[in-house]
This record gives structure tokens, sequence and C-alpha cells, in this order.
């Protein structure tokens, strides 16, 4: 494929999906590929783009969160691509780890892949005209990485941060220091000269150093108050379930939050509650702060989304699966 000019195209996606972009150069790449349910949208803009899917050179994964890696399996499996993820993400995927994607711990799906080219801190990846410095930008999870490419000063950042917020933390899986872990990694891509930067959920960001300084700034704070750091990130965690599962009927949110191993860490070890004694306080949190709403007895989110369908959340493959 020979392109006059390589280009980044940005695709803004809705929930339960993360966005994606295509590198359409001599060797093209995508970066993220969505949740399961939409895989056969993540291929339609790969074609509406002007691509064929089996013309990608690679994926690249910024993490393993399923709104990330979703589309992974169905690339892979029709399309022979090959995908690349950190080496840490990428052990646990190829090994099978019952760990793999923090699936099993966050009750999201994820159908089975395999990672083919292991990335680390400063690596490159070359598209033909372009090249992407690797930047390994753990906190939101250990091996998350973010992407730079120098002549155009663009930052491919992930859950790193977002126009207005930033990528929810997990103290109970990426460890404890997963807020240092972060604040280090704002600081590294805050020394990059950075015209514009695309993250993993809403609008690209055109002022990427006031979203990076807003970021920092709610991480120091999270360091004065770990607990609101905690609330952060079980009001995304429950937004996106009600999202998956297109909302949650009053008389089974119990039964299901008390099976989910997300609500039993956060509950009795950031909040010193017993789950069940945690779940009123948090739904009414989610009401109080407008991440969700009743509905005729079903538990919604209020955030745009588009819901899988039911096949698919029966289906529920975990890494334990694969």
């Amino acid at each position: 494929m020979l392109l006059e000019k390589p280009t980044i195209l940005f695709f803004e996606r809705n929930f339960p999906s993360a966005n994606m972009i295509l590198i359409r150069d001599q060797l093209p790449i995508l970066i993220d590929t969505g949740f399961g349910s939409d895989a056969d949208e993540t291929v339609r803009l790969i074609e509406e783009a002007g691509m064929k899917p089996e013309a990608l050179h690679l994926i690249v994964n910024t993490h393993y969160h399923s709104d990330h890696v979703g589309g992974n399996f169905h690339l892979q499996k029709n399309y022979n691509v090959k995908i690349s993820a950190h080496t840490w993400d990428a052990s646990l995927i190829n090994n099978r780890d019952n760990e793999a994607c923090s699936a099993e711990w966050l009750d999201q799906p994820v159908e089975p892949y395999d990672v083919q080219v292991k990335l680390t801190d400063n690596d490159v990846i070359h598209t033909g005209n372009k090249e992407f410095q690797v930047i390994h930008t753990p906190g939101h999870t250990l091996g998350h990485i973010a992407l730079y490419e120098p002549e155009e000063e663009v930052l491919i950042c992930g859950d790193l941060f977002h126009r207005n917020d930033v990528g929810w933390l997990n103290m109970f899986r990426e460890g404890v220091a997963s807020m240092q872990r972060s604040l280090e990694s704002m600081e590294r891509v805050a020394k990059l000269p950075m015209k514009q930067a695309y993250s993993g959920h809403g609008p690209k960001i055109e002022v990427p150093f006031r979203s990076i300084d807003k970021a920092r700034g709610r991480l120091e704070k999270w360091l004065s108050n770990p607990e609101k750091m905690s609330w952060h990130a079980c009001k995304r965690i429950f937004a996106f379930t009600l999202m998956m599962k297109n909302g949650l009927h009053q008389e089974e949110i119990d039964d299901y939050l008390l099976h989910c191993g997300w609500l039993q860490d956060f509950s009795r070890h950031a909040f010193s509650l017993q789950p069940d004694a945690f779940i009123p306080i948090l739904l009414e949190e989610m009401i109080r702060s407008g991440a969700a709403r009743w509905d005729n007895h079903m538990f919604i989110a209020t955030a745009p989304y588009r819901a899988p369908g039911e096949k698919w959340i029966r289906k529920n493959t975990m890494p334990k699966d694969w």
C-alpha cells in the first residue's frame, strides 16, 4: 500500500467500546479494537476508512481491558491480524492466566486472543512513513502504554487521561502504588512536545497540557484522600456494567453485586463496610452523581451507550474459559 500522505484517523466511540485510532500508512496499524459485541462495527469503520481489515499490519492495545481489546478475537480469527501489547499484558494473555484483562474481577467478558508482538518502553513501531514511540505509562493498569508520534506531535494516551477526566485506578489488581505510578506517567508525557492527544474515551484533546494538568491535580487530591479514588473507580466500573448489561432490575442488583470481586474488595478494604451494607450507599452515590438512574424498576447508566445483544450478554466468556 503506497500512500502519498500517511493519516492518523481517530474514531470516537460510545460505550461499551473505547475509542480507536487507525494509522493509514504503508504498514497500517489499529490502536485498540473496542468491545467484543461491537466487532462488526469495528470492521465497518475500518472499511469506511478505505481499508480492508486483512491489510492491517498490526493491532496495538494500549492495555488489556475489555473495552480496548474486545475486537481482537474477531480480527485475529477472521483476518489473521497480529496483535501487540506491553510484555506484562502479553504474558498474562498468552499464559491464559485467570487474572488476564482483570475480566473475572470486573465481570467483563473477553474472547480469547494471542499477543504475537511484546512491547517494552522506548520500542518504536514503524508504519512506513511514521514512527510511533512506545511509552510505558503504568497506573490505570501495570501494562498500560501510550504511543507518541514526534513529527505531528501527537500522543495516543489510552486511559492515562481524558479531556476532562483520568483513568480509574485499581489498587487491588494493579497495586497500591497505582496513584503514584499514574502521576509519574503523567509527568513523563507532560515533557513531550504535544499539539493534540487522543484518549480512550471522549473527544480528541485539542489542548493536551490543560487536560494533563487537570488529571494531575485530581490525582494529587486523591493522594491526600484515597477514598475519592475508590469512589471514582466504583462508579466507573458499575456504570460500565450497567451499559454492558443494558441495566439491572431492582430485584437482581444485590445478588449480582455480591458476586463481583471489585465490589467485595472496595467495600471491605476501601470503605471498611460489609458488601451488603455498601450496596445501598453505592446506588445512592450513582444517582447523586448522575452516573445512573431508575427507570421503571431498572437501574440504568445515564451516559450514551449501545447495549450488547442478549446473545452476547449470555456468552460471558472469561480467560478461565480460554
